[in-house]
């Protein structure tokens, strides 16, 4: 079939010949050239062809970056300049996952070449005991750069609503005027309702408390280092590092396969903690609690949170056990089955399931949301869960 069209409808025809790829017009009627040309060279050299992956099929197209660097490196200069930076993104990982092309990052000249992002993080990660030392500092510099663009997207905010949220936790009952959290107040004295007045009178004010230097409560960061969580260990990473500059929050990070450790120390640099992190291997969340639950010395002021695809490789029932008697003893528990922004992630349903049971209900969570989610755990009020 071939669709035709004039005028107006030009440009649809040019993006269905883009789309459809494939020989001479394929169907459309309508040839590309020049920039065109090369936009449909550079989507044919990574999906065109029928060998390997799901790529789309059809026609002339044939993937072929080819397995040498220049060529990788021509190929990520080409989309960069046609495409937009989310679109080069895509792109990029595309590449990774359908060509093989994760052994050519071991390579200085093709991270200088690449647009960074958080998945080009966790795969470098992934990489790093395999790169070789003319190539570790320029990998350091691409996560340098990411973490950097993250903590400035995120920290003020961060700050801003936990440092409200420590605030309010510690309320006082002779504010000033101020400092009146009049909610509360409101709520506390509606005994005291005159009607003939029609206001309340109160009797006792509660009111916000002001900031002070002391630690006020203490976050453990409980991580999965899985290979499917290596957006949320970047994330988890930059959160850890900005909690630790709050004096009034105690921070420590853990991540964990089915081995535990602690990184609370490199806590200072979150590139340092990355490349102190080992992307893969088993997976081991009871233990993992178990460290943390080893190291909470004040319950009712923690607020442990488990980021995991819940997979659990170790003792289900005691992960369980676990969990409920944290919650017992006051500890404030969060799971979060990711925390990215890659929408609905696999997760062991039983397993998250069977921790709603115990009232810490499992979900996923964007990295714009978490300040929220911890503001909420640290005033020991209602999660604010997303919509499935």
């Amino acid at each position: 079939m071939t669709i035709t069209g004039t005028g107006t409808d030009d440009e649809r025809l040019r993006r269905w010949r883009l789309v459809l790829g494939g020989g001479a017009a394929d169907g459309t009627g309508r040839a590309l050239s020049g920039t065109d040309a090369a936009m449909d060279g550079a989507l044919a050299a990574l999906y065109g062809g029928t060998s390997g992956g799901d790529r789309r099929t059809g026609g002339d197209r044939a993937a072929g970056l080819g397995a040498s660097a220049p060529s990788v490196a021509r190929w990520l200069g080409d989309i960069r300049t046609y495409f937009p930076s989310s679109v080069v993104q895509v792109m990029q990982r595309d590449a990774i996952d359908r060509l093989g092309l994760a052994t050519l990052l071991l390579e200085p000249e093709m991270l200088e070449a690449v647009e960074a992002d958080v998945h080009l993080v966790g795969t470098l990660l992934s990489l790093d005991k395999a790169m070789p030392e003319t190539t570790k500092e320029t990998a350091r510099a691409v996560v340098r750069k990411v973490v950097d663009q993250l903590e400035k997207r995120l920290a003020t905010r961060t700050r801003a609503t936990l440092t409200g949220a420590l605030d309010r936790s510690a309320r006082i009952s002779r504010p000033r005027h101020r400092d009146i959290d009049w909610d509360r107040t409101v709520r506390a004295n509606l005994a005291h309702y005159l009607p003939e007045y029609g206001t309340v009178v109160p009797q006792r004010l509660i009111g916000y408390g002001r900031a002070s230097q002391a630690v006020k409560k203490e976050v453990v960061l409980c991580v999965d280092q899985s290979g499917s969580m290596a957006a949320s260990v970047v994330y988890a990473s930059v959160f850890g590092a900005v909690l630790a500059s709050m004096r009034s929050v105690a921070t420590r990070l853990v991540v964990f396969d089915t081995a535990v450790v602690d990184l609370t120390d490199q806590l200072d640099d979150p590139v340092d903690v990355l490349f102190g992190t080992q992307l893969g291997g088993g997976t081991d969340i009871n233990r993992a609690l178990a460290y943390c639950q080893s190291r909470i010395t004040r319950p009712a002021d923690t607020v442990v949170v488990l980021i995991s695809d819940l997979y659990e490789g170790g003792i289900r029932d005691e992960m369980l056990k676990r969990v409920a008697a944290m919650k017992a003893s006051g500890v404030q528990f969060v799971a979060l089955l990711a925390l990215s922004d890659e929408g609905a992630p696999a997760y062991d349903r039983e397993h998250a399931a069977a921790l709603a049971a115990l009232g810490a209900p499992a979900f996923a969570c964007t990295p714009d949301l978490f300040p929220e989610v911890m503001a909420a755990a640290l005033e020991k009020r209602p999660l604010p869960i997303p919509e499935a």
